[in-house]
């Protein structure tokens, strides 16, 4: 009888469609607790990664069997990207009339934040590979890797930083806002997707469709600035 369950225990965890189902049950659990609680460290991201790393211990199932069978889920995220510029294209006569701000905006507060993670990261010792890994944090996952590795770092270690890099900036950046006065949805959205990509997007689509237009906007511009000026910037600090 034990033999039985264990057959069928290991085809329904086997089968390609369970890790499906539980990265989708796990994410719909995050956004419940979240919608439940409104607590800004309990991002539905953040939660589902954790449940996800809890079902996979306790099934015994290595990731990259994960990985394999979730391939379907992976593929829509440029579909999903791309979708971002639906809020955009709404919001695109608010985007004109603020288009200087947001060019100021782009160019100040994406040097501070490119060069505060250099300095801090210099000040505590940090060895100049895992240097020039962190220096392209605010961008989305595969910019970051592949700016890290044409300027020298490690390209999986980039990811964790710009996947801590979101998951803090979406828990602390809104409080931080609110804390520091800005109440303004272009503005909150414009500091969450410059400094937290997409998860701080996700974050900033949660307080309305003009913030979370403008974060979009704003990891967008990001993301092509870094991938574009950061190699030529290393090449002459070198």
């Amino acid at each position: 009888m034990n033999e039985t369950w264990q057959a069928a225990w290991s085809a329904v965890v086997g089968h390609p469609l369970f890790a499906l189902g539980i990265t989708l049950l796990a994410y719909q659990l995050g956004v419940l607790v979240y919608e439940r609680t409104r607590k800004v460290y309990l991002q539905p991201f953040l939660v589902a990664v954790l449940l996800l790393v809890i079902i996979l211990l306790a099934c015994g199932l290595p990731y990259e069997h994960y990985r394999t069978h979730n391939q379907p889920l992976t593929l829509l995220l440029g579909p999903s990207t791309v979708a971002l510029a639906v809020p955009l294209f709404l919001n695109l006569a608010r985007i004109r009339q603020l288009f200087r701000p947001i060019l100021l905006t782009l160019l100040l507060a994406g040097t501070v934040t490119t060069l505060l993670g250099i300095g801090l990261s210099r000040l505590f010792g940090v060895p100049g590979s895992l240097l020039l890994t962190l220096a392209p944090k605010s961008v989305t996952s595969p910019r970051a890797m592949l700016v890290a590795e044409k300027i020298g770092g490690v390209a999986g270690l980039a990811a964790v930083f710009v996947l801590r890099a979101g998951v803090m900036g979406a828990i602390l950046g809104p409080w931080l806002l609110t804390r520091a006065g800005v109440r303004h949805p272009a503005a909150r959205g414009m500091a969450l997707g410059l400094t937290s990509h997409a998860v701080g997007t996700a974050q900033a689509l949660q307080e309305g469709e003009e913030c979370g237009a403008f974060s979009a906007l704003g990891m967008s511009l990001m993301g092509v600035t870094t991938a574009v000026l950061m190699p030529f910037v290393f090449i002459v600090l070198r």
